[in-house]
């Protein structure tokens, strides 16, 4: 499946109009199985689905490590639009009251308003130790370069990334996609399942930082996030509570803006 297609548009220059093509980003739905039900269909740019399923299900509390996993893959081969996941039986038992919960509501990806979610991710998500320290300069860079590995945007203009770096700089992973969600849970989903997930000390993003990705940077254990646009009030007061680090590109010049713990960036 395509990444991005290109369409016959008209271009109008102010003076007169002309026929081009464009290459504009795909965006497809997909549907995720668990233990044989549905749980959840979101629109995505098609591409690296069995990271894209294992990250979400991260971010969900559907597994907490790839032990969890018996398996995740296409129902019907990688052309279609479903993938499954079964889990171990132990894993079953440990997750029965997410899979019951009602209408099966996603936690990361709609629905949920109002600050409770605050309180209730609390309760399940243990706050994030204060070990690591990234120098500050370095994440800086990290987030004014984040272009520079957005192919897909530099192509079509409208593709959202997720970029994770261990401590010291390294570039562990990049995603993107056409969701902000789905790039990050991509990006996730690849180092979970290559079991280096442990390396990843900050998240860059390319979009504004929601209380929904913090609660998945937060399942993944990464404790610095990184963005172009500011985080909305409840992602800073859910980051405060889970001991984390949320900072964005400063409005005017060179520089940061550092919501909640400043102490990880020196």
């Amino acid at each position: 499946m395509n990444r991005s297609i290109k369409i016959a548009i008209k271009n109008w220059n102010l003076t007169s109009r002309n026929e081009k093509e464009e290459e504009v980003i795909a965006e497809e739905p997909l549907s995720i199985r668990v233990q044989g039900k549905p749980y959840a269909v979101v629109m995505r740019t098609p591409g690296d689905e069995i990271a894209h399923v294992a990250g979400f299900s991260l971010g969900e509390g559907i597994v907490d490590s790839p032990e969890d996993l018996n398996d995740i893959a296409f129902c019907d081969g990688e052309d279609t639009n479903v993938v499954a996941v079964t889990l171990k039986a132990p894993r079953q038992e440990q997750i029965a009251d997410i899979m019951d919960r009602r209408e099966f509501v996603s936690q990361t990806s709609c629905g949920l308003c109002g600050k409770e979610i605050v309180k209730d991710l609390f309760q399940t998500i243990r706050p994030i130790s204060d070990g690591v320290r990234i120098d500050i300069q370095q994440a800086y860079h990290c987030l004014e370069t984040l272009s520079d590995y957005q192919p897909l945007r530099n192509k079509t203009r409208a593709a959202h990334a997720a970029a994770l770096y261990a401590s010291d700089g390294e570039q562990l992973t990049v995603a993107e996609d056409v969701g902000r969600h789905n790039a990050l849970d991509k990006a996730v989903g690849r180092l979970f399942l290559d079991c280096t997930l442990k390396q990843a000390s900050l998240l860059v993003l390319s979009s504004r930082i929601s209380y929904e990705l913090v609660q998945k940077a937060a399942r993944a254990r990464v404790p610095v996030i990184l963005a172009v646009s500011r985080p909305t009030s409840l992602a800073v007061q859910l980051a405060a509570e889970l001991n984390m680090t949320l900072a964005c590109r400063a409005k005017k010049g060179p520089g940061l803006y550092i919501f909640c713990g400043e102490e990880r960036l020196v």
